[in-house]
């Protein structure tokens, strides 16, 4: 038997069902201080949402939140937890929490430990700071941290710091038996297939779990059913649920989206034009939002103007004060608002909004 750390199995069963999982903004005041009513109010609106899980620490909860002048790691994974346990207590609902894992060895393994003490479930492995290591380091850094915790493998766009990780990269990481899912979000067909092909031929298949991250094509990796040939002890392999930015915000009609895809199952022959459709809808809502134009320089800010034309945040302030909207951004989430209301979940946020902020 294995002596390394595993979830509670209700907590695989949900991850491997395929669930809608936000990665977690951060809510700030004018004076750029954790606003904790709003930062609470963002977790509740998620779990009414229908949201599976949240992922805490991550890049759109903002890498600086680790520096020591700042010190909001530890509060708001903290904060997360508790307004979790609430929403648990309560309802009876439990949702997979996953913290973002950063740094070389010695701080990621401090994460986790910190992680683990405060009840989250899986680490979200970002490798950006290994930049030109070999692939045996890069293994031997997951290995690592999984003695910690359970390991959501992560591909991270080099467009925002992540670094290219090939297939022999991930036929090595997915020998890991802790290595429960993992986040595919290169924003690239062929790194997508890389990562899908290793896991396929690796024979765990059924334990190890896809989900997208790329924002840009989301729908069509969740239609996707995935064969490689012969090679591949599995036949065909789904990417079954998302851990992504653009689900931080209208996150109730992601939560519609994804119940309609399982719905329709492995049973589909034929995907419907209208699905087709609204997946080049949400992808041009996300490049309003997410700001590929400008090397995604607005994204974190694009998000939050999401949220605060929801009300559920009060302003853009980032922890970077020279992190702002690009300019031309503004409309452009103008005309995506405009262009395509049924993507939006404003109705229920209103109707919701006072009880989350109390």
């Amino acid at each position: 038997m294995s002596s390394l750390p595993f979830p509670p199995q209700q907590i695989i069963s949900q991850l491997r069902k395929g669930v809608v999982i936000p990665a977690h903004p951060l809510a700030l005041n004018a004076a750029r201080k954790l606003d904790e009513k709003r930062q609470r109010a963002l977790t509740r609106y998620y779990c009414e949402a229908g949201a599976g899980g949240i992922a805490v620490g991550v890049h759109t909860t903002q890498f600086e939140i680790r520096e020591p002048k700042i010190g909001l790691f530890k509060p708001v994974l903290e904060l997360a937890a508790e307004t979790l346990d609430s929403i648990t207590n309560s309802t009876g609902k439990s949702f997979i929490r996953i913290a973002g894992i950063t740094g070389r060895t010695e701080q990621a393994v401090a994460e986790a430990r910190f992680a683990v003490d405060t009840k989250y479930h899986l680490g979200l492995v970002s490798l950006s700071a290994f930049r030109n290591a070999g692939n045996k380091d890069l293994v031997d850094h997951l290995r690592a941290v999984s003695e910690v915790i359970p390991i959501m493998g992560f591909y991270l766009q080099p467009s925002v710091g992540g670094i290219v990780l090939d297939y022999d990269f991930w036929c090595k990481a997915v020998e890991i038996e802790n290595l429960l899912a993992i986040k595919i979000s290169p924003f690239n067909r062929y790194y997508t297939v890389d990562v899908v092909r290793a896991v396929l031929e690796s024979g765990r298949a059924n334990e190890i779990v896809l989900y997208t991250g790329n924002d840009d094509n989301i729908v069509v990796d969740l239609l996707s059913e995935f064969n490689f040939g012969k090679k591949t002890s599995t036949k065909t392999v789904r990417i079954v649920g998302g851990l992504l930015g653009h689900w931080a915000f209208w996150t109730k009609r992601a939560v519609e989206l994804v119940d309609e895809i399982h719905k329709m199952g492995a049973k589909q022959k034929s995907i419907s034009a209208g699905l087709l459709t609204l997946s080049h809808q949400i992808t041009d809502a996300n490049a309003a939002v997410f700001d590929p134009h400008n090397n995604f320089a607005g994204c974190i800010p694009g998000i939050h103007e999401v949220l605060r034309r929801q009300g559920l945040l009060e302003g853009l302030w980032t922890l970077n004060p020279d992190e702002q909207l690009s300019p031309g951004q503004l409309a452009e989430i103008d005309r995506v608002y405009s262009s395509y209301p049924h993507l939006n979940d404003d109705a229920f946020v209103k109707e919701h909004l006072d009880d989350w902020l109390k």
